[in-house]
């Protein structure tokens, strides 16, 4: 299956190379994502990034900004994997890039995305409506596409600070708040913990989770 691609694409492309039934695979997709962000995180930026003045290693930028949520999330190698996805859906890249739309990242890290027990892509609906072949042909792929954009969408809420026990709506439309419990914050429902706040930028910040968000 080939779909968009960006960015690292020797992460990216071996994880999309798994949407393929398992039947057809020729090794378990986990041990394929494995593989994929444990080489994209050898890939390095190209010069460091200054978060203050917003200018590369290498000298001034020719149009200095703020730093944006773009600018950090493919250096955060914890979630390589889904800083890949947001990338790869363009109304997410677009919202990520812009200065004036704040947004809080709910970026699952790579463990928990290898945890799941099925592609992030993957809907039980479909397999049960369609079979096997659900994510075949130009259909299938469409239909994984759009799963894609709801599953990353359901984890980028349009509020950034976003305060304690506000409840706010996702991209796609999931309500969710945060508290903290236990001296830990974490997001209800589902008790999914929030492991670190690893930026805060000029249009939002990026919080690492121990779990994905239940869509």
């Amino acid at each position: 299956m080939t779909m968009k691609i960006s960015g690292y694409t020797a992460c990216t492309t071996l994880i999309l190379l798994t949407a393929v039934p398992l039947s057809l695979s020729d090794q378990p997709w986990r041990a394929k994502l494995s593989a994929g962000f444990g080489a994209q995180q050898r890939l390095q930026p190209p010069a460091e990034m200054d978060l203050v003045s917003g200018q590369g290693g290498d000298g001034p930028s020719p149009s200095p900004g703020p730093v944006i949520l773009s600018d950090v999330m493919g250096k955060e190698g914890a979630i390589n994997i889904f800083s890949g996805f947001t990338r790869d859906i363009e109304s997410v890249a677009q919202r990520c890039e812009d200065p004036s739309r704040n947004t809080t990242v709910l970026a699952p890290g790579n463990q928990a995305l290898m945890a799941m027990g099925r592609k992030p892509w993957e809907d039980q609906d479909d397999y049960r409506t369609l079979g096997e072949s659900a994510y075949e042909g130009s259909n299938g792929q469409d239909r994984a596409q759009r799963n894609l954009r709801r599953f990353v969408e359901s984890h980028l809420v349009p509020v950034s600070p976003w305060p304690e026990g506000e409840e706010v709506q996702t991209l796609s439309g999931v309500r969710l708040r945060w508290q903290q419990k236990d001296g830990k914050r974490v997001i209800q429902p589902g008790d999914v913990e929030v492991l670190s706040v690893a930026n805060r930028v000029a249009n939002g910040e990026i919080w690492i989770l121990k779990d994905v968000i239940s869509t």
